[in-house]
């Protein structure tokens, strides 16, 4: 481990050996590298994390610092062994499947350096989805696509509709940790949401936009350890989203009782009644749409016949004129 190092990099992974190698490389092009290294092993087998980190150069392997799991205890588990195993001014999460431009961390850092933006906690940056798939012991990459191509800054109206950042995206001050908590151990799934809605209740949150400098890798068709939680979980992000927001709720009532939420709630079911009635209106109105073009359709079908009949009962009145013309 480096010592003093101003960042610490958390990358959890498991048994996804062609992911972490790649990983690896990512991590130490990096235009800016005072960084550490830490890598969680959340139960899968150390062989294969043993072998690509000591296949790195000495000065490498100098700043890579292992954490083994025997069993898994979870993403967000893993992410705060390996953030208090570090020491480093700023902490990013790096999961084994995602990359970064290589100036991630050079143009993070600067802006979190920059005096104006001494008060922001953290800065996110323009991420790009890039779905792949396993080809063999290869990663082929097969579309890309802007990840929220309409956001131009972090706010927490907008995060507390839906996610709006990945942790690949994510540097920021350590100290956060002091005033919000580390990740919350008990999700499952959808825990860097829920830290990203006590990070932006606390404070700013800086956005860098232009091009991409972070890369969510997503496999929509790879399962086991090669899959993605968001696809091959999808049941359980829609329960815990429910949960948290239920947690969220009950301490905003505790503090400030049932009186907003019971109006607000009243207001959203009015809208809500509002869309049903709209929606209604729209499906009679195809309905009546429907039965006009079936009897334009009938209708049409109609005259079809009938030229088709005159046609041809006009066909042996003229062969019959053409005959008496000879004669």
């Amino acid at each position: 481990m480096t010592a003093g190092a101003r960042i610490t990099i958390v990358t959890r992974t498991k048994n996804r050996p062609i992911f972490l190698a790649r990983a690896l490389d990512d991590i130490f092009a990096q235009t800016f590298q005072d960084f550490e290294l830490v890598v969680v092993n959340d139960g899968g087998d150390p062989a294969d994390v043993e072998r690509l980190t000591s296949q790195r150069s000495d000065a490498e392997r100098a700043r890579i610092t292992t954490l083994h799991h025997s069993e898994s205890v979870g993403m967000e588990a893993a992410s705060n062994a390996g953030i208090k195993a570090g020491s480093g001014e700023f902490v990013v999460i790096h999961d084994d499947d995602d990359f970064w431009a290589p100036t991630f961390l050079e143009r993070t850092v600067a802006y979190l350096d920059e005096p104006a933006n001494a008060a922001q906690s953290g800065v996110m940056v323009r991420t790009e989805i890039v779905i792949e798939e396993l080809v063999e012991d290869r990663i082929e990459p097969i579309r890309r696509e802007i990840f929220w191509a309409d956001m131009h800054q972090i706010t927490l109206a907008d995060m507390l509709r839906i996610n709006r950042a990945v942790p690949i995206s994510f540097l920021y001050r350590r100290s956060l940790h002091d005033a919000v908590g580390y990740y919350n151990e008990d999700l499952p799934v959808v825990g860097d949401w829920e830290f990203h809605l006590r990070v932006l209740s606390h404070s700013r949150v800086g956005f860098l936009d232009g091009e991409p400098l972070a890369f969510w890798s997503q496999r929509p068709e790879s399962e086991g350890h090669d899959g993605n939680s968001i696809f091959a979980k999808a049941a359980e992000h829609a329960h815990y989203d429910a949960l948290v927001r239920d947690e969220h709720l009950r301490e905003g009532v505790a503090q400030n009782g049932l009186g907003t939420m019971l109006y607000m709630s009243r207001v959203l079911a009015e809208q809500e009644e509002l869309i049903r009635a709209q929606q209604r209106r729209l499906d009679e109105s195809l309905a009546k749409l429907d039965h006009v073009l079936e009897r334009l359709d009938a209708l049409n079908q109609t005259l079809i016949t009938r030229t088709s009949v005159g046609e041809f009962l006009k066909k042996p009145l003229l062969l019959a004129r053409k005959l008496g013309g000879k004669g």
